[in-house]
């Protein structure tokens, strides 16, 4: 009986010719298993998110305004229609929010209610429009623009 030649008798080498493929095969199999589709991000943000930091407002100041913004409506064209809601008028405006960690805010609009204090409105309207990025830790939802400004806000079903 004649043995077959083995991987033993071609060395290392022979071995890898032939068992290389596959495991590079299986590698690039897990890495595209690992990845994840540009909609797990949205699933995320759909949510409403009460905002606890901004400029120099208190969170105590926040709270007593029930600043919140909704982003629950469904994404159409990868847009979402969202609400927000800082103490007097109902703003509302596109988001798009990117896998990439971007996001644009457009089509911002408010309601015309005229009310006592608007500082907060003002200010947080004024801010949304340069809000570049974006970024999710835990149960926070963080946007940034390129000058160091920040929004930070927390979802509002967790406890």
């Amino acid at each position: 009986m004649v043995p077959r030649p083995g991987w033993y008798e071609n060395g290392f080498k022979g071995f890898m010719k032939r068992i290389g493929p596959v495991i590079l095969s299986v590698f690039c199999l897990l890495l595209l298993l690992n990845c994840s589709p540009a909609t797990i991000s949205v699933h995320r943000i759909a949510r409403e998110w009460m905002l606890i930091s901004f400029k120099d407002y208190t969170k105590e100041n926040l709270m007593r305004n029930q600043a919140r913004i909704d982003l629950t409506a469904p994404a159409e064209n990868g847009k979402i229609k969202a609400n927000v809601f800082v103490g007097c008028n109902h703003l509302f405006f596109k988001a798009v929010f990117k896998e990439n960690g971007t996001t644009t805010f457009s089509d911002i609009g408010s309601t015309l209610m005229a009310c006592p204090e608007m500082k907060l409105e003002d200010d947080f309207s004024k801010s949304l429009k340069q809000m570049q990025e974006y970024r999710l830790e835990g149960h926070f939802l963080i946007l940034n623009d390129h000058q160091g400004n920040s929004m930070k806000f927390i979802a509002s079903d967790w406890d």
